[in-house]
């Protein structure tokens, strides 16, 4: 579809943004006056990024109104589709960014994608500033032989497919196998290897607490000693109790996957999981861990000079691989039915096929050494390989953003928008946060300090002049070409009749909630 530009309307013509002469200052410039106007901001995504972009300038700006664009019908992102469903501590931000969504200067437009639906120099030329935060929506291919042999997936899918994201709806991954191989060593990994070891009627426990049964016992704020140890050593929830789609569950209930091995081409101190990930992999009931002591020689003595998050993480991972277990930790892991382990030094270099080609069979791994020292330390090859069987590959090896309009400038190689402090690099009223403006690192704290910064960033050009003046219709220009399209966006409100409905057929099963999977079902559930 050709890109529109909104001179076609002359009731909707502005003028556009300029540069400020050289050597202006902010008094000589034109100043947007909040006292005569509201700034209409447009925000791209409704995940982390965008929500705390939306929160920030809201709570900073007295008069801005903010409209919040999303393609799914949805809202959340990666909350709502990438946090593991045993992590639902995790997910009570959405708490937050609902209060930020009900706001009267807020509206919320799912169903909407842009790029397609709508262009950038659309929106640009309906608000008086554009920020994108739609996030990174594709893996990073592993590009070597095999690769899309049946049975091989990235993790992103994976994940996608356990959360109730509806492209990964139909993934249908065969779990029959004995042994996994996932590629990479993040937070990411090590969810997708816990998801895949844990016992779907596990209690974690020999017994469940005794129940006081008395009147009041179901009211929040009542909980049980044994649950709140499991809170705060970081014991996963039972996976039959989370919001884990009921789908999946079926196919994991059949799993007879009992080994998992997360491999890293580098070593242990250039893991990129946390403490809190790793001790739950751990912990996790009916499994034992499986490490190398050879890959820990010598670490002892460089853990003193290491950050404190990576001197403890190293720390826990030399107690695991070379202390031996005792009393009920042994006798726990004696009896244990499956097993993880870490591989270190290890680079997938071709996926190996069954006899009939048909599907994965196994991996061959480069086995590389360290050039460099410490966290920024690369992998080279030495040139020698070993194969490892395994009926699922996992690829967990990155996310990576995508262009999303080709009038906004895009470094492929980084996979982020070119941008300085979050402004898009000559593009006047454009900018940018979350993974899509530094790339696909950090947890959800890290995104809401990008956000918040970027945000900031804006309300410094508002304020100095730097965006377009007079009045910009926002959101009712924006409706019209969409109706005029055929595309019908779905409300805030919309979404809060979906979630009573996912709450409802959660309820049955003892579950917060039970996912909507199918757009046109969601559709067809609000009239449409």
């Amino acid at each position: 579809m050709a890109p529109r530009c909104w001179r076609w309307w002359p009731w909707l013509a502005w003028p556009r943004t300029r540069p400020p002469p050289a050597g202006s200052t902010p008094s000589s410039r034109q100043q947007f006056s909040t006292q005569e106007q509201t700034p209409q901001i447009c925000v791209v995504g409704s995940g982390p990024a965008g929500f705390y972009t939306a929160q920030h300038l809201l709570k900073h700006h007295a008069q801005a109104h903010v409209d919040i664009y999303e393609k799914q019908l949805v809202p959340f992102g990666l909350v709502r589709f990438g946090v593991a469903p045993d992590h639902p501590e995790v997910k009570n931000v959405i708490h937050t960014f609902t209060q930020t969504a009900l706001s009267e200067r807020c509206a919320f437009l799912g169903n909407v994608v842009v790029g397609r639906d709508v262009t950038v120099p659309e929106l640009r030329e309906a608000y008086h500033a554009v920020v994108l935060s739609y996030g990174a929506k594709d893996h990073r291919a592993l590009e070597i032989p095999g690769e899309a042999l049946p049975g091989v997936f990235s993790a992103r899918a994976f994940v996608g497919w356990y959360n109730g994201l509806p492209e990964n709806r139909e993934l249908a991954p065969d779990l029959s196998c004995d042994t996994a191989v996932i590629l990479g060593q993040g937070n990411v990994a090590l969810d997708v290897a816990r998801i895949l070891l844990t016992p779907p009627e596990q209690s974690y426990g020999a017994e469940d607490h005794r129940a006081l049964e008395i009147p009041g016992e179901a009211l929040p704020g009542v909980f049980s000693a044994r649950a709140f140890v499991g809170w705060y050593n970081g014991l996963p929830e039972n996976r039959e109790k989370t919001d884990i789609t009921e789908a999946s569950l079926g196919t994991l209930r059949q799993s007879r996957v009992k080994t998992v091995w997360i491999v890293g081409r580098r070593g242990p101190l250039q893991v990129a999981f946390t403490i809190k990930e790793l001790r739950e992999m751990i912990q996790l009931p009916g499994t034992r861990p499986i490490l190398d002591p050879a890959d820990f020689l010598g670490l002892q003595d460089r853990m003193k000079e290491m950050p404190r998050p990576r001197k403890r993480l190293t720390e826990l991972l030399l107690r695991t691989a070379t202390e031996k277990p005792e009393g009920e930790e042994a006798a726990r892991r004696a009896v244990a039915a499956r097993a993880w382990g870490l591989r270190f030094f290890r680079s997938p270099q071709q996926v190996l096929p069954s006899p009939d080609r048909q599907r994965v069979a196994g991996i061959r791994l480069a086995v590389t050494r360290l050039e460099g020292v410490g966290e920024t330390a690369w992998a080279v090859p030495t040139g020698d390989t070993e194969d490892l069987p395994c009926g699922l590959v996992l690829s967990s090896v990155g996310y990576k953003s995508r262009p999303i309009d080709p009038s906004v400038p895009f470094d492929p190689k980084l996979g982020v928008i070119p941008n300085t402090e979050g402004r898009v690099v000559d593009v006047p009223g454009l900018y940018c946060s979350g993974w899509v403006k530094r790339g696909p690192t950090g947890v959800i704290a890290t995104t809401m300090t990008d956000s918040f910064f970027t945000s900031q960033t804006l309300l410094q050009d508002l304020k100095a002049g730097l965006l377009p003046s007079g009045p910009r219709p926002g959101s009712a220009a924006i409706k019209a070409l969409l109706s005029r399209r055929g595309v019908q966006p779905i409300s805030f409100s919309d979404w809060e009749k979906l979630d009573a409905k996912e709450v409802s057929r959660g309820q049955g099963a003892g579950k917060p909630r039970e996912k909507l999977l199918d757009p046109q079902e969601m559709l067809r559930l609000l009239g449409r």
